[in-house]
Formats: C-alpha cells, sequence, structure tokens
C-alpha cells in the first residue's frame, strides 16, 4: 500500500508541475509573441522592454523549464516573486488586498504553487531528479 501511495504521489507531483508550467506559459506567449490572442486581446506582442514583455519572457521560458522540470528550484523561486509583485502590483491597487475582490486568486495559486516547487523540487520524473542521479 505504501509503495503504491507513493507512486501515485510522484505521478500527481509532476503532472501537477507539467499543468502549472502549461498553464503559466499560456500567460507569458501572448504577451511575448501576441499568440493565442495577442497581450490584452490586441492580436500584438507586448513591449519587450516594458513590465509585461519582461513578464512574458519569465511566463513564457519559466513555465517551460517547470514542465521540463530543469533547474525548478531556482526557477520556481523567481517565478514565486512575479507572482507575488502581479498580485501587489497589478491586483491589488485599487481593489483591496483580498483576491476574491481584487480578481488576483490566479496570481495568489501561481505564487504558492511556485512556491511548493522551489522547497520541494521537481519530483522524481525530471531533468532535475535525472541529472542528480547520473552525478552520483
Amino acid at each position: 500500500m505504501t509503495e503504491a501511495r507513493t507512486s501515485f504521489q510522484e505521478f500527481t507531483w509532476t503532472l501537477l508541475r507539467i499543468v502549472v508550467g502549461l498553464a503559466f506559459m499560456t500567460h507569458g506567449l501572448p504577451k511575448l509573441f501576441g499568440w493565442m490572442g495577442g497581450f490584452g486581446g490586441s492580436g500584438e506582442a507586448a513591449e519587450l522592454m516594458s513590465r509585461f514583455g519582461v513578464a512574458g519572457v519569465l511566463e513564457t521560458f519559466g513555465g517551460l523549464l517547470i514542465v521540463l522540470g530543469l533547474l525548478t528550484r531556482p526557477v520556481a523561486f523567481i517565478l514565486a516573486g512575479q507572482m507575488a509583485v502581479a498580485y501587489f502590483w497589478i491586483h491589488v491597487p485599487g481593489s483591496g488586498i483580498w483576491w476574491w475582490g481584487n480578481n488576483g486568486e490566479l496570481a495568489m495559486l501561481f505564487s504558492f504553487i511556485f512556491l511548493f516547487f522551489s522547497a520541494w523540487g521537481a519530483g522524481p520524473y525530471s531533468i532535475d531528479a535525472r541529472l542528480a542521479s547520473s552525478a552520483e
């Protein structure tokens, strides 16, 4: 029973990492490349050297690294910080601190999920795990 539970936990850990990374990328691709309707529905990319352009780079390439499970801990730490900044910079002003009133629940959830990955790592089914096992 314990072994099956561990396998299931490892599988769901990996699944969470991949789904969150892909979902995060869908926020970066419109900003960076203008895909999926573009930044703000404009059909165009955000200006690269703007805060939204930088966010697009972090969301696209950070999300990809999370999906792959490569450099997961430091990348997740940076992305957790990015989402905390987004929460307080974009959602709180004018709408208050509480997510139910400021539409910031997604930024808050991303921040805490990335904080989890920064503490726990990518899991056993990742490039990080493969590199660690080959280094032993």
